[in-house]
């Protein structure tokens, strides 16, 4: 018992604390025994190693000014707690005048983050038979997100032989990154899909976006791709027709005349059959 007086000792009564971002929580340092009648205390954050004053010299510091208070004799209060405030937190009591001066606690915060409204892309038209990919992410839930997807308002399981309704789908559904892969669509995997990103803070869910599912038409196809080559095939003929009845040859320029529009200069061109070149006779207006 003697030892016990002049030793000061601390305990905490929760070490891992976690609270909804905006809650209030505190961060509990309980003082089982001292003799010293003023010690000192103060505690620290430690954010990636880094520590740094969030309460020194009797007054809150750092990013908790105006945020938080000391409970007698030394517990921490956070109100309207952040994402930011995350961390280790150590609580430390110094007693001079006790045996042993120094103890401390070391509290671990968790503040949780309700997930955002996820992003999703869903194809708006798949053919039958082929393979498809949904997508669903968000990245401010903390812990992170895991993710559901939803058909016509009815979850989809992660196991489709687990649902009579989803039994013969053949699809992949990874709820820790959200992504719900089909490797051959079918035509009852049609219908409005939407996903949810939840954690321990909250839910949040994305608009229902359609799926349509169509079947591939062969025979419309090779139809027109018969009339894309009889067109093809038509003109081709037409063209060499053309070509033989002389559409397209090139006519001889002849004449042996050339004269300039209007009387720009007074000077009549003419070109002599014999000569191939030009000269000129004046015809001056007086």
């Amino acid at each position: 018992g003697y030892v016990s007086i002049l030793a000061v000792t601390l305990r905490t009564t929760n070490s891992a604390p976690w609270a909804n971002e905006f809650e209030s929580i505190e961060l509990s340092c309980l003082i089982e025994s001292i003799s010293t009648t003023r010690p000192r205390i103060e505690w620290k954050k430690i954010k990636n190693g880094e520590p740094s004053y969030v309460y020194f010299g009797n007054e809150i510091a750092g990013d908790l000014v105006k945020r938080a208070h000391i409970r007698e004799p030394a517990t921490l209060v956070i109100s309207n707690a952040t994402r930011a405030d995350t961390a280790h937190y150590r609580c430390e009591v110094t007693a001079p005048d006790d045996q042993k001066t120094f103890d401390e606690v070391l509290i671990n915060l968790n503040i949780r983050v309700k997930p955002v409204i996820p992003t999703c892309a869903v194809p708006k038209s798949v053919p039958v038979g082929k393979s498809a990919e949904l997508s669903c992410v968000e990245h401010e839930g903390f812990p992170k997100s895991q993710y559901q997807w939803f058909r016509n308002k009815e979850e989809i399981p992660l196991d489709p032989k687990s649902s009579p309704k989803f039994f013969n789908s053949s699809y992949v559904l990874n709820g820790d990154t959200g992504t719900l892969k089909f490797s051959t669509v079918r035509k009852e995997d049609a219908g409005q899909y939407y996903c949810r990103a939840k954690n321990e803070a909250g839910v949040s869910e994305c608009n229902p976006q359609m799926m349509e599912v169509y079947d591939i038409n062969i025979a419309g196809i090779i139809l027109g791709v018969l009339v894309v080559v009889v067109v093809l095939l038509c003109i081709t003929v037409g063209i060499c027709c053309a070509y033989r009845r002389g559409y397209f040859a090139t006519q001889k320029q002849t004449g042996s005349n050339y004269k300039t529009s209007g009387k720009g200069d007074g000077v009549d061109y003419v070109r002599t059959e014999d000569e191939g070149d030009f000269r000129h006779k004046s015809s001056f207006v007086i």
